[in-house]
């Protein structure tokens, strides 16, 4: 097949690409800087331009979209304009250009409105009740991608959650940074019992929807590793990784949700580019449990890990064995 994967030079469509490659597929990345995947074929651009979405879905068979604007913070016009008009105008072009099936890759943050999640499905994605403007543009993007699917034009959503592993600069850099400074507390001391997936294991899963279109169009499923580990073992675990000391001090969730949602009000108000210490969502992700019921899922993709956290840990602490963490 030929292959387009959008958002390459992320950790995961890096990964999701490579292994494309790997299974002799011709692929194509776009994305807004060079991917850097060896033996694919490399746009420069953006899903907010139709000329660029037009050059790069020319002549694909299928489509692994994952550019989004991923932040806690922003402007939410910047949120709309790439994930929900730029997933509509990559829908459009690849109707026009007869692109067979589309993957959009999701997150579950799409149907969570920060209650706790233990043992359920992929539930409909809720953008009224989505916390934060990531959440709830992903929402209304994986709404629409969804109702496009036909059978002649087949779209389905897999939704990766807290996708982690070497070279990750969302999660695990952010860990070690802050642990090493002695600003990462535990919220109600790390109890929470969360699920992650390891970059490689998620990479696989999404691989594996394009190839099972048949089975899973017009859905939405949750990819996981599932090995929900309470949130404090899995931070210590990455402290350890990276050789740093893990937190040590807790804050009760109650409290860290509310500051995180002045803080986040203030980082957009100010403008402010880098992400804030603290944000009701982050605050929700560490202090509540949310972890996923995965039989239907590895059914419906015919596929299992092949990585466990405690493997993937391991390669995480090979990584920084030669490549130390940055602490500043």
């Amino acid at each position: 097949m030929r292959v387009l994967v959008t958002g390459a030079s992320g950790l995961l469509g890096g990964e999701v690409a490579r292994l494309l490659v790997r299974q002799g597929h011709d692929v194509v990345t776009f994305q807004r800087r060079p991917a850097g995947v060896d033996g694919a074929t490399d746009f420069c651009g953006s899903v907010t331009d139709d000329a660029a979405l037009r050059a790069a879905v020319a002549g694909a068979d299928g489509i692994i979209h994952l550019a989004a604007k991923v932040s806690f913070t922003g402007r939410a016009a910047e949120f709309n304009e790439v994930n929900v008009e730029g997933t509509r105008r990559l829908l459009n072009c690849a109707r026009a250009a007869g692109v067979r099936d589309v993957v959009f890759v999701s997150s579950p943050s799409v149907a969570n409105s920060g209650a706790a999640i233990a043992g359920q499905g992929a539930e409909p994605a809720d953008p009224e009740h989505a916390h934060g403007d990531y959440a709830r543009t992903k929402a209304e993007a994986e709404l629409l991608a969804l109702a496009a699917d036909t059978p002649d034009f087949r779209v389905a959503a897999v939704r990766p959650h807290v996708v982690w592993g070497p070279g990750d600069t969302q999660l695990v850099e952010r860990v070690l940074a802050r642990a090493g400074r002695n600003r990462l507390p535990l919220l109600d001391a790390g109890a929470a019992l969360i699920d992650t997936t390891y970059v490689d294991n998620a990479a696989a899963a999404i691989v594996a929807g394009l190839h099972r279109m048949d089975h899973i169009h017009g859905r939405a499923m949750v990819v996981t590793n599932g090995e929900p580990r309470p949130v404090g073992e899995l931070l210590a675990g990455i402290c350890a990784a990276g050789g740093v000391r893990p937190p040590s001090w807790s804050v009760p969730g109650g409290v860290a949700r509310a500051a995180g949602a002045v803080v986040e009000k203030a980082w957009t108000w100010a403008g402010r580019q880098e992400e804030p210490p603290m944000t009701r969502f982050l605050a929700e992700q560490l202090s509540t449990a949310h972890w996923f019921d995965q039989r239907e899922t590895r059914e419906l993709l015919d596929w299992t890990p092949a990585v466990s956290i405690d493997e993937g840990l391991a390669r995480l602490a090979g990584h920084y064995g030669t490549k130390p963490a940055g602490r500043s």
